[in-house]
């Protein structure tokens, strides 16, 4: 995967729980797109919901690959539900929160919850959930079309074991 939408992994409780973060900051090319100044309007950068959309996932998928100690090549299958009150802005955190409900051999669902982390003087956190977001995923290689992928993991490639191992998350790979 090229684009990474998460930069750390913070919590890890396999099987069950995975927290990441993404610090959202105005060095991201696709912030100034979002929105640019025009006339009579200044520039509003803005973290695209889709861009959000897509840190939960590789959230999500990171937490059911580990399941399987990557063994299986995770792929998003269903955006079933998406919600997201508040929009987020350079200089903000957004902590993506990943639990699976179900998981068998041929993929899984999972739930997910977005907060949006602001920093104030003295060192002050504050965090609210601003989204909510339900995805399911299909283990490639167990798909019900019999459809031959190739041996190696495409999808955890050398990015995600490099944030993973910066993470301190340790992998069988």
């Amino acid at each position: 995967m090229r684009w990474m939408w998460i930069d750390r992994v913070v919590e890890l409780v396999p099987r069950q729980k995975l927290v990441a973060i993404k610090h959202v900051s105005l060095a991201e090319d696709h912030l100034h797109e979002h929105f640019p100044a025009a006339a009579g309007r200044d520039a509003l950068p803005v973290m695209p919901a889709s861009l959000i959309v897509e840190g939960c996932a590789q959230t999500a998928g990171i937490l059911v690959g580990h399941a399987e100690e990557f063994r299986e090549k995770v792929i998003l299958a269903k955006v079933g539900k998406f919600e997201l009150d508040r929009d987020a802005f350079p200089g903000q955190t957004l902590r993506y929160s990943a639990t699976i409900q179900q998981m068998d051999k041929v993929g899984a669902a999972t739930v997910g919850t977005i907060e949006l982390l602001e920093y104030g003087a003295g060192g002050t956190v504050t965090a609210a959930i601003v989204g909510r977001i339900d995805l399911m995923f299909s283990h490639l290689d167990n798909n019900m079309s019999g459809e031959k992928f190739p041996e190696h993991n495409f999808v955890f490639g050398e990015s995600f074991k490099t944030l993973l191992r910066s993470s301190g998350v340790a992998g069988a790979w």
